[in-house]
């Protein structure tokens, strides 16, 4: 990390700090499956609709105008207000009575989620220039994996702690039980990280495009930028849907295999898998990011594409083969070269969007990105297995099975999409840096800057 850049990788490091206490809040319910099961009693199908479509149903549709404000408002001050917003709703979950409260509450937590990922890509995409974009964002990423493990290990030990306490007595909230707790528990630091924003600048707005009229790109003339590059944006957001239905999927569901099949406490399992998340998560994060940027200097302009298609063979064998096996040990095994080879595109598929668009529609472009991702990946990856665990297998101990099934899917759809993307991402890549030679954009902008006078003109593709 090169000196020059050391207020920005400070800011990274922040934003990907908020990253992990957005997973840690997202994650924590894995965690709680038994529990909440025997207390509400509720069904495995439903147990996945609290994870993944109560969550995403909000965070999708919210994602859109929020980005659309990313792209020309106070980026930072947002993430601020998303972080206020989910962590309340995390420690809201521990009041829920019913399914529909602790859906309602789940919600809750996508909507102010919702702020964070257009908001931080177009902040860091700010911050770097394009041969760097790659290892960046894939830096920011691994507070995806970080935030995960932290549920699974901190999360899992409290869990097993707390279990000897069924019941606690706590202030204000007078005798609860402990599953409730632990929402408390984990939402509470929201406080403290939405202060730790306020020393991360604004930064300003590099790469700005002039619309036809010499002002900045409007809601029709943005839709017309993405329904050009129509192609890159579906090939991506597909294919990574994929690659977060067998994230997801294993996420929300691997603890409760360990626990069911195994026997293991929720510590036991919690502090496993973390421990695989945190070190071969960010690792293959950080190798996906630097082989794309290694390909960018060398002209391979389709790089942040083609690091998906390994992704798709390795993650998907080595995860179809953990989940069916029948020794613990093996799965563990089987499961660190697995999770280290789905990580390789998730900084390089933001960073490919980033850099086929201008400044000012980067935010939106995320925003739908995410909605496509988080409204497919997010509901089916912990949907799918519970659905056949109920539907088709009948026995809460073929878990395994049903999470082998959904991964095997949707990493061969994943492989099929990114291949598919490769030749129109290397077309809009070389239009979108022809015209900005063509026409060059260096101005800056602070973020509700009046327009600039220009010259007009529309990006072309």
């Amino acid at each position: 990390m090169s000196k020059r850049y050391g207020y920005e990788w400070y800011v990274v490091f922040v934003l990907a700090a908020c990253y992990a206490l957005s997973f840690v809040d997202r994650q924590i319910l894995s965690l709680l499956v038994g529990p909440i099961k025997h207390d509400l009693g509720i069904s495995d199908t439903r147990i996945g609709l609290l994870q993944g479509l109560a969550f995403s149903l909000f965070f999708t549709f919210m994602g859109l105008p929020l980005g659309r404000w990313a792209d020309s408002h106070n980026r930072r001050n947002l993430i601020v207000a998303g972080v206020l917003v989910w962590s309340a709703f995390t420690a809201g979950c521990s009041a829920a009575k019913s399914f529909v409260s602790l859906f309602l509450s789940r919600i809750g937590v996508g909507v102010g989620e919702a702020s964070l990922s257009p908001s931080t890509y177009s902040m860091v995409s700010d911050y770097f220039p394009k041969e760097r974009l790659g290892v960046a964002l894939s830096v920011l990423y691994m507070g995806v994996f970080v935030g995960s493990s932290l549920a699974l290990i901190a999360g899992g030990t409290t869990v097993d702690f707390l279990s000897h306490t069924p019941l606690v007595t706590v202030p204000v909230l007078g005798v609860v039980a402990s599953w409730r707790l632990t929402f408390v528990i984990v939402g509470a630091p929201g406080i403290l990280f939405a202060l730790l924003l306020f020393s991360v600048r604004e930064p300003l707005r590099k790469g700005v495009v002039r619309g036809v009229r010499g002002e900045r790109l409007g809601l029709y003339e943005g839709i017309e930028q993405v329904r050009r590059r129509w192609r890159s944006v579906a090939g991506l957001a597909l294919g990574m849907v994929f690659q977060s239905t067998c994230f997801y999927a294993f996420m929300s569901w691997a603890p409760a295999f360990f626990q069911r099949v195994h026997g293991w406490t929720a510590g036991q399992a919690g502090r496993a898998l973390g421990l695989i998340v945190l070190i071969f998560g960010c690792l293959g994060m950080y190798v996906g990011g630097s082989i794309s940027d290694r390909w960018q200097l060398r002209g391979v302009t389709d790089g942040p594409v083609r690091i998906g298609i390994p992704s798709a063979i390795g993650a998907g064998t080595l995860f179809t083969l953990a989940m069916l096996a029948s020794k613990a040990g093996w799965t563990l095994a089987l499961a660190c070269p697995a999770m280290f080879f789905l990580a390789l595109p998730m900084g390089t598929a933001v960073a490919a969007l980033q850099l086929i668009f201008p400044n000012q529609l980067r935010g939106q472009v995320s925003a739908l990105y995410l909605f496509i991702l988080n409204l497919g990946g997010l509901t089916l990856g912990p949907l799918l297995p519970g659905v056949f665990n109920d539907y088709v297998f009948k026995s809460e101990k073929m878990i395994g099975s049903s999470v082998a099934i959904t991964i095997t899917g949707a990493a061969a759809l994943m492989l099929l999409l990114f291949w598919a993307t490769l030749r129109p991402y290397r077309r809009h890549y070389a239009l979108a840096q022809a015209d900005q030679v063509a026409r060059p954009v260096a101005e800056t902008l602070p973020a509700g800057a009046p327009p600039l006078r220009s010259s007009p003109g529309t990006w072309k593709t």
